[in-house]
């Protein structure tokens, strides 16, 4: 145990080991007791916020579908129009306020050019339409 002395070790040193198994064992058992005797922290911040409103807020204008077929056709409203026209739409939009500017609801072809699309997006910006977004994305998951 904490040491031999004699012939059978066969060298003739003298062997001195500690036993640290019951040191383990007494410090385990007072990690789990610290664990367990440890209050629960619960870190909360207290918020006020507002209560939510059940039903949203109407939109101040009617969203305008923008769309772009496969041949280039620019429509505005299920309407075809050509680019001048477009600009002009554009340019009345961009007159309103912010609040009361409509949503442009940009919806080109699966089959429509980079190029068209490109050039509608660039003459909104050029314009002043802030709120123009793509709809209908579900057709470009396949």
């Amino acid at each position: 145990m904490a040491g031999s002395v004699g012939p059978a070790s066969g060298e003739g040193e003298v062997m001195v080991e500690m036993n640290t198994t019951p040191l383990i064992d007494v410090m385990l058992v007072l990690l789990t007791l610290l664990i367990i005797t440890l209050p629960i922290q619960t870190h909360a911040v207290k918020l006020d916020m507002p209560k939510p409103e059940t039903n949203p807020p109407p939109p101040l204008t009617q969203p305008v579908d923008l769309g772009i077929d496969f041949d280039g056709t620019i429509t505005w409203n299920k309407q075809p129009i050509d680019r001048a026209t477009m600009d002009s739409y554009f340019v009345s939009e961009a007159q309103q306020e912010l609040p009361l500017q409509p949503e442009i609801h940009l919806n080109p072809d699966k089959l429509a050019k980079y190029e068209t699309v490109a050039m509608v997006l660039a003459d909104a910006q050029r314009l002043g339409i802030t709120k123009i977004g793509f709809s209908d994305t579900a057709q470009y998951a396949q």
